[in-house]
């Protein structure tokens, strides 16, 4: 595995391995876990050459202690990435990302405007800065992507369009530990004992499957909140139904064919995300 910190030995090398078949990019802010390597197992499954970018992107956050607090542990990293069969390692400084003041603006529309862009404001835009860097500096035949951030992947797909890239958006299945907790670069900042409680998120969601057979949208996302209200150190920012396409809440089950319930939750100070697919009704 070759370490490429420059953009300029990026677009070289890059240049030289598209002659030679497919391009897969994973685009991670490092602290890699089982999820991560999923997504880079599936990229050199369906690519002839794999890249794998590490970088902490600073215009994502909204909240300065968030990103200084965000795990880098790029040498494991390197490790791992090494033992997956990653052809090249991006890991570049903030400087030889945005040499000058990035200020542009992305028209991501209302994919972007709720939820977490509701929440976090700016957030998304940082997301289509690097990203759209990302795609401009790899050109992949495939770029890879995690369903847990399923909101992020539709504003992806809107940047994809706005850009005119010519690239397959893969989205992958949410990798989960044994006891079901969304596997996530955060969860290394859990005490003990929020860890021990933080699995509650999926089991509340995926209870919330046979609740909502017989219950309304709004007393789903309800019984949700309440559920995971009343657990020590949890507690819900939002928790949304919406449609998987257009990230629109929805008020009435038969407004979606394909329902989403996406949950952001506090476990003490560490911010974490989940969502469950809802089966459509008719």
């Amino acid at each position: 595995m070759e370490i490429i910190r420059t953009v300029a030995e990026l677009k070289a090398k890059l240049d030289t391995a598209r002659k030679s078949g497919s391009v897969g990019l994973v685009p991670t802010m490092g602290a890699l876990h089982a999820g991560h390597l999923s997504l880079i197992e599936r990229a050199r499954r369906e690519n002839d050459f794999v890249v794998v970018s590490v970088f902490v992107n600073p215009t994502q956050f909204n909240n300065p202690t968030d990103l200084a607090t965000y795990p880098r542990t790029e040498e494991a990293d390197c490790e791992l990435m090494k033992s997956a069969g990653v052809d090249v390692a991006f890991i570049p400084s903030v400087e030889e990302i945005y040499p000058q003041k990035d200020t542009r603006v992305f028209d991501l529309g209302p994919v972007a405007e709720v939820m977490e862009g509701a929440m976090r404001p700016g957030h998304f835009n940082g997301v289509a800065q690097i990203v759209s860097k990302l795609f401009d500096f790899t050109r992949p035949t495939r770029a890879y992507f995690g369903e847990k951030d399923f909101q992020q992947i539709a504003v992806i797909r809107r940047m994809v369009e706005i850009e005119g890239f010519d690239l397959e958006i893969v989205d992958c299945p949410i990798k989960r530990e044994a006891d079901g907790l969304a596997m996530s670069s955060r969860n290394v900042r859990l005490s003990a004992e929020q860890r021990a409680i933080a699995p509650a998120i999926h089991r509340t969601l995926e209870g919330s499957l046979s609740w909502a057979r017989d219950h309304s949208v709004e007393q789903t996302k309800r019984y949700v909140i309440d559920e995971l209200n009343s657990l020590p150190h949890l507690q819900v920012e939002y928790y949304e139904i919406v449609d998987a396409l257009s990230m629109q809440p929805i008020t009435d089950w038969a407004e979606s064919e394909s329902p989403v319930g996406c949950a952001t939750v506090f476990c003490g100070e560490v911010r974490l995300i989940d969502n469950i697919k809802y089966p459509a009704r008719k």
